[in-house]
């Protein structure tokens, strides 16, 4: 047979002649039909040369909120004389035209846009789009860099420009982490924009080579475990459906490089079946837990924890510890580290003068003061300035702010924070925003976990799939029993023989009693679910009326971009 020449089409487009441009928004927040967008950056380039630069900021239309101006330094005055985004728009998609979009975590930017285009009528913008961050999974490992952020890259891949949450220069950071990301594939022989676009979703031959070990894994919801030729657990997960979960693994939608790598080790899938959805969330925990695979990065060390305690001392403090005791002591927590409990502390200090010496304090002790009674931050009990009942009073109320009311701390880091954005102290008003945030996420997880950890059993149940109720019976916080109640069963014989068979378990101290704060958190979402009911409650199940969630929900609603470094266990709120 004679050779046949392939056309330019089948050839594809050499990536040395595709017109990028690299394009990053800052907004008012993370939900594109609530939010709006404050600025537009975008970077034209083709074969490494910059062929221009697109740049304004965007009147939102209303108030900034002052903790997106603390990550951006785009205040309301700076957008005041600034065009709105009818103006903005049509200059941008004629600057986009007939161009391939490159963003980071594009699936933000592009929504922002496709939401602004529909609010104004114009059709929403059909051009290719590669996502940095999916290509970074793709060729970078996790031993290279612990994760994709933006600023992470730009350092593996020595940028020029550092990323700093303003549009522009994240979009040129952007430039040079595409260039290097592009450096890397060509490694994959990937040279066309075709084969850039397939190489993200392409399985490796690893994962067509062992899609046999999904063959005798049922349909059915429970846990599955990747394990070597020694039978070491590499992989832990869960699923309503075994099968078709451990399938995805072996196609070209499981795209996260180490996992990818740990299927190139694995050599069987052991599985275990569950009666229901939140027994095999459970027990993945618990399993994770005991043996500690390798390759998951959640739920390993349940037991390294820690916690912020206000001690029982005359004169009571904070003090950061890695055991509950039953010792009447007042915990807030669990917290990820000990910088995060430091940060919560730092946060409730602002709000009350407690002593942050660590000298134990008599009625008799007589030292002089520090510099923190000086600056009013402390009463100097070690002094005898301030007498127990006194003091009493302030460990009364660091007490309410972290079982009851929020409120205290919230309102006072919240205006220094105002002062410190007033003096554009942008550096040290989001390190308050980080402490706040930590406090205030802590307080409202405990008070959750502490809520359904005093009742001794509690049974719920939920609509069973294809009919039927998954029925489960919880104790202290922890998942002691699960079944499924057939179609048309009477309940009541069936949740007596569920209950008698349940495992029984015997409380601990602190808020978390008998269980992982993940088990229970696991526990709480299922219980929170539409459909669930209550079938028996021993005890009252309740929250505080002034309690830390509703702070929190002003945290998560304000910031939810994917890649913005969040601050620590969360970040800033509106």
């Amino acid at each position: 047979m004679d050779p046949v020449q392939g056309t330019l089409d089948e050839l594809g487009t050499p990536l040395s002649d595709v017109t990028f441009v690299v394009f990053d928004l800052e907004t008012t927040g993370g939900a594109p039909a609530e939010d709006a967008i404050t600025e537009i950056g975008a970077v034209k380039v083709r074969a490494g040369e910059v062929l221009g630069e697109f740049s304004t900021l965007v009147d939102p239309g209303g108030p900034i909120p002052p903790f997106i101006s603390v990550l951006t330094g785009i205040t309301d005055a700076m957008v005041m004389a600034a065009p709105r985004i009818d103006v903005v728009l049509p200059s941008f998609l004629e600057f986009i035209r007939g161009a391939t979009l490159v963003a980071h975590n594009a699936g933000f930017d592009t929504r922002f846009v496709k939401a602004a285009c529909a609010s104004l009528g114009y059709p929403p913008p059909v051009n290719p789009v590669v996502d940095t961050v999916d290509l970074a999974r793709r060729v970078l490992t996790r031993d290279e860099t612990p994760n994709a952020k933006l600023s992470t890259l730009a350092r593996f891949f020595r940028s020029s420009t550092e990323p700093c949450h303003r549009a522009l220069q994240d979009a040129r950071a952007t430039v040079d982490v595409l260039h290097g990301l592009i450096e890397r594939a060509g490694s994959f022989q990937v040279h066309t924009l075709e084969e850039l676009k397939s190489f993200v979703r392409a399985p490796t031959p690893e994962q067509q080579r062992k899609r046999h070990l999904a063959e005798s894994v049922p349909h059915a919801p429970g846990v599955y475990l990747f394990e070597d030729e020694r039978g070491e657990v590499l992989y832990i997960g869960k699923s309503t459906n075994l099968r078709n979960r451990v399938r995805s693994y072996f196609t070209a939608s499981e795209t996260r490089p180490r996992i990818r790598e740990m299927i190139g080790i694995a050599e069987r899938v052991r599985h275990i079946v569950c009666s229901t959805a939140l027994e095999a969330e459970v027990r993945e925990l618990r399993l994770i837990g005991g043996a500690k695979p390798r390759y998951n990065r959640r739920s390993r060390f349940p037991e390294k924890v820690i916690w912020l305690k206000l001690t029982t001392d005359l004169f009571p403090r904070l003090s950061i510890v890695r055991e509950l005791k039953d010792d009447g002591a007042t915990y807030l927590g669990p917290f990820g580290s000990s910088r995060l409990a430091d940060d919560a502390r730092i946060a409730l200090h602002e709000a009350v003068p407690l002593r942050q010496c660590t000298q134990p304090i008599t009625l008799r002790t007589r030292r002089a003061a520090c510099v923190l009674h000086e600056m009013g931050r402390c009463g100097a009990p070690c002094e005898g300035k301030t007498s127990q009942e006194e003091y009493a009073v302030h460990a009364e109320s660091a007490r309410r702010a972290m079982t009851l009311d929020a409120s205290a701390v919230f309102s006072a880091v919240s205006a220094r924070m105002e002062r410190l954005s007033v003096e554009q102290r942008y550096e040290e008003a989001s390190i308050d925003r980080d402490r706040l945030a930590a406090f205030v996420r802590a307080a409202a997880r405990m008070q959750r976990l502490s809520a359904i950890t005093r009742i001794p059993q509690l049974v719920a149940a939920s609509p069973a799939f294809g009919g039927g109720w998954d029925i489960h019976v919880i104790r202290y916080g922890r998942l002691a029993a699960a079944g499924v109640m057939p179609k048309g069963a009477h309940p009541t014989p069936f949740v007596a023989s569920l209950t008698a068979a349940a495992e029984s378990v015997i409380p601990g101290p602190g808020p978390v009693h008998a269980a992982s704060a993940e088990e229970t958190e696991c526990i709480l979402r299922w219980l929170e679910s539409p459909g669930v009911r209550l079938v028996e409650v021993d005890g009252e199940w309740s929250l505080p009326a002034q309690g830390a969630a509703r702070h929190k929900a002003r945290i998560d609603l304000a910031y939810q971009r994917p890649d913005r470094p969040r601050p620590r266990e969360g970040r800033p709120l509106r």
